[in-house]
């Protein structure tokens, strides 16, 4: 019953410094209208091009594969930290989802999406 109090205190303080810090946020903000401040740029600068340019795949490339295997690192070190404890069909489960991160990693580099040139 203790837990249940101390998580329902700190859910309910959580909650309420949240909404604090977006009531602070309303009553500190800066109210005056400004032509320069309402541009695009808010630090005074005039903007000289359109803010819309082409971006090449690859970095989106680069970037999916850095998500797909750091997300891997963040599921893999709790297994790795507990594995003592885990029987067999955990163990088979982790080398399961190595070998299907295994397979990613050589599909993209068969579709050289590693190359950078």
């Amino acid at each position: 019953m203790k837990e249940l109090v101390c998580i329902s205190v700190f859910i309910i303080l959580s909650v309420l410094f949240a909404i604090a810090m977006v009531a602070a946020g309303f009553i500190c903000q800066y109210r005056k209208k400004c032509p320069v401040k309402d541009s695009t740029y808010e630090c005074g600068v005039i903007p000289f091009s359109d803010a819309r340019i082409q971006f090449d795949v690859r970095y989106f490339n680069y970037a999916i594969l850095f998500l797909i295997f750091d997300i891997e690192t963040i599921f893999l070190y709790p297994f790795a930290a507990f594995i003592d404890s885990l029987g067999w069909f955990a163990v088979i489960e982790g080398f399961i989802f190595v070998s299907l991160l295994l397979f990613g990693l050589y599909y993209a580099i068969n579709k050289k999406m590693l190359r950078w040139l």
